[in-house]
């Protein structure tokens, strides 16, 4: 996790750690961070300002010592085309719902049910029944004490109500100073939701891993004995063979209490579900962790079927999964401050032309080394080239790691730094790309008339889309591999999603034939409609469909 806070004053060190909330608190950045300017500008991709920004109440201290804005940070898809935030600080849910016209930049704010727990930078994911998990945290309660909490809990979107998760009982730290607080610690850790709908979980600060059978609500724990080094820092992409990729950023020496850095800082792991083991996916060739840190930033699966891993010190790597080798990607530039851009934590996302739109930071380190200051920078990364992109208006006083990135249904992406500014980013030519059909879903069955309030069943393929499509470091997760179902009035032209849950399979990239639910909302509009499966911002051929009201 990025260490900018502690330029901040004591108490503005609580308010919000890396991620500060207040332009106020950015600015005050200024006096130690190198000269802050814009980012080179060659791209034709724009930002634009959600037009009704969070109602997200002050975050106060019940001591009555502080207070300090609210924010929104790690947003979710919701199966329903919602966007789930939290406000960073008292646990509070606020969902954003596009408008008639399926506009997120014209949606409106509604509050859900207030988490169980605060938690900070925990694992967090869209399962496959449709309901939210959020597990651990780098920090919790209102003044983020690092206590690298072990609390999870599971939100049902229809009940509107969080139910709370046990940690898994096998997940043992020997790092004594967590331990005390914290037993079963789970911390601000990577997840991810494998082929086959179950919930992979690591313990941050140890080779264990468990998975989450929802059924039973029971963990089991998998890989520990062949993992190389420990979890902390590292992001898991699924591939498209139903492998988990990972890269090293830790080892561990003197019993497990002091973490180091790695002796093989290019080494890289895969992650097989069907043996439950890890094994080595080789040299990256590049460095792409660094000694002070040992963060690195987003790895982006692509339709090609390689993934764009972006590392901390300005390098990037190239992993083919086909032939399970790695190719040096390109160097990222030194920002028009002078200093080399890095990922140090950083998001990434796919868009839907195939690209990775990708945050850096490039400002300087402090001495002796470690994270990267503002401003923040966005690059499009083609396949071939890096492209610079317009920065959010918050850019220029924060880093990569204060934003999260979340792709929409619209082929959009929406930007969360925890402040209120929610931006919403339109790629260069977003309705006009060709290349994203053969990408697209295929909807091989459904009902041809569907009736408000009612469930229906659609078969198809390309479901899940080509990738997780939103990576970050490790934490705060936030992948949208699963369809949602969007239901347009041909007369009226409003747009209404439908909620999906129980889709058969999560896999990614994937010819097989696989099945979701969806119900449709009560105030459908009744009339000849057009339905629609879209999975990371694309959406399927129509398939043609009569709404009818009940008689």
């Amino acid at each position: 996790m990025n260490a900018w806070h502690s330029l901040v004053a004591p108490r503005a060190r609580a308010v919000r750690v890396k991620r500060a909330g207040s332009l106020l608190q950015r600015l005050s950045w200024l006096g130690v961070a190198a000269v802050v300017g814009a980012p080179m500008l060659a791209g034709a991709g724009t930002w634009q300002t959600l037009a009704n920004p969070p109602p997200l109440p002050d975050i106060v201290d019940p001591n009555g010592v502080f207070q300090y804005p609210g924010g929104a940070g790690f947003p979710l898809l919701l199966t329903d085309g919602g966007v789930m935030v939290q406000n960073i600080g008292d646990g509070k849910i606020f969902k954003l719902t596009p408008d008639l016209n399926g506009s997120y930049v014209n949606g409106t704010w509604s509050e859900l049910a207030t988490m169980p727990f605060v938690s900070y930078a925990a694992a967090q994911a869209v399962l496959a029944d449709g309901r939210v998990i959020y597990e651990g945290g780098e920090y919790s309660d209102f003044d983020f004490k690092f206590l690298l909490t072990n609390k999870g809990a599971i939100y049902d979107p229809v009940a509107n109500k969080w139910t709370m998760v046990s940690p898994p009982s096998s997940f043992v730290d020997l790092y004594p100073p967590r331990a005390v607080f914290a037993p079963h610690p789970i911390g601000d850790s990577q997840s991810v939701v494998l082929a086959d709908g179950t919930f992979m979980l690591a313990d941050k600060m140890s080779r264990q891993a468990a998975l989450l059978d929802l059924k039973t609500m029971t963990w089991t724990e998998t890989g520990t004995s062949t993992k190389t080094d420990l979890n902390d820092e590292e992001g898991w992409t699924l591939l498209p063979n139903g492998k988990v990729l990972t890269v090293d950023c830790y080892t561990d020496a003197f019993f497990h209490l002091i973490p180091s850095y790695p002796t093989d800082p290019t080494n890289s792991e895969i992650y097989d579900p069907q043996t439950g083991q890890w094994s080595s996916a080789g040299s990256t060739i590049n460095t792409l962790t660094d000694p002070a840190t040992a963060e690195m930033g987003p790895g982006v699966l692509r339709p090609n079927g390689t993934v764009f891993a972006v590392g901390s010190p300005g390098n990037t790597s190239i992993y083919h999964v086909s032939s399970g080798r790695w190719s040096v990607g390109p160097r990222l530039p030194i920002s028009p401050q002078g200093y080399q851009y890095t990922a140090q934590d950083a998001p990434g996302v796919l868009l839907p032309n195939g690209n990775v739109l990708f945050g850096v930071s490039g400002g300087a380190e402090p001495p002796g080394g470690g994270y990267s200051g503002p401003p923040l920078a966005f690059f499009e990364f083609d396949g071939h080239t890096l492209i610079p992109e317009p920065t959010i208006p918050n850019g220029p006083f924060e880093t990569s790691s204060a934003v999260n990135l979340l792709p929409l249904p619209t082929g959009q992406i929406l930007a969360a730094d925890g402040s209120t500014d929610i931006e919403i980013y339109t790629p260069e030519g977003l309705n006009d790309d060709d290349h994203e059909h053969e990408w697209a879903p295929v909807i091989l069955s459904g009902p041809r008339t569907v009736h408000p309030g009612k469930s229906y069943e659609l078969r198809g393929i390309r479901f899940n889309g080509m990738s997780q499509a939103s990576m970050y470091g490790d934490e705060g997760q936030s992948a949208t591999n699963y369809p949602l179902v969007r239901i347009t009035n041909l007369a009226t032209k409003h747009v209404f999603y439908s909620r999906t849950h129980d889709h058969s399979s999560m896999a990614v990239a994937s010819d097989d034939v696989v099945s979701t639910h969806f119900d449709v909302p009560a105030n459908q509009e009744s009339g000849l409609s057009k339905l629609e499966v879209v999975a990371n911002g694309i959406a399927s051929e129509p398939l043609i469909v009569r709404v009818e009201s009940a008689g």
